[in-house]
């Protein structure tokens, strides 16, 4: 009896690390790592596969720049899509409770597209975007604060 008990406890602490991820959808705001200031409002969602998908909703008005309306510089399929709606992150994918991996970020100032991998706060407040070319430890990071 006792050896039962003892199975059915280590098998419940082997799966109790087997939990869903933080839940990161809904509205972000992204906070520019250089400035400081607010660039834009993202609407995040979770695919049909499990991944999650970011979209500009809103350009945040800052002194000394103006928006752009289209994404000019992009490559295929986002060359001359407008910047409200577009996908700037796609393929995000839970690696545990508070790791995304695997994503793709695009910048829609310059064009380029980045691999990005995200941390989420203990809260789930406040998710640290990662994006980088081939070695995380050379690229940049971005705060994104949840609004809702």
């Amino acid at each position: 009896m006792k050896k039962n008990l003892l199975c059915i406890a280590f098998a419940s602490l082997a799966f109790s690390g087997n939990v869903l991820a933080e839940d990161i959808t809904g509205t972000w705001k992204t906070i520019d790592d250089k400035t400081g200031s607010s660039k834009a409002i993202l609407e995040m969602r979770q695919e049909n596969n499990g991944t999650y998908t970011a979209k500009i909703i809103k350009v945040t008005p800052r002194p000394g720049y103006t928006p752009k309306e289209t994404c000019i510089n992009c490559p295929a399929p986002y060359t001359n899509k407008p910047i409200l709606g577009l996908d700037i992150l796609t393929g995000l994918k839970a690696a545990d409770d508070y790791h995304f991996v695997n994503a793709k970020v695009l910048d829609p100032l310059t064009g380029k597209i980045y691999s990005g991998k995200a941390k989420l706060s203990a809260n789930g407040k406040r998710l640290t975007l990662r994006g980088y070319v081939g070695v995380s430890a050379l690229g940049r990071s971005q705060t994104w604060i949840k609004q809702d």
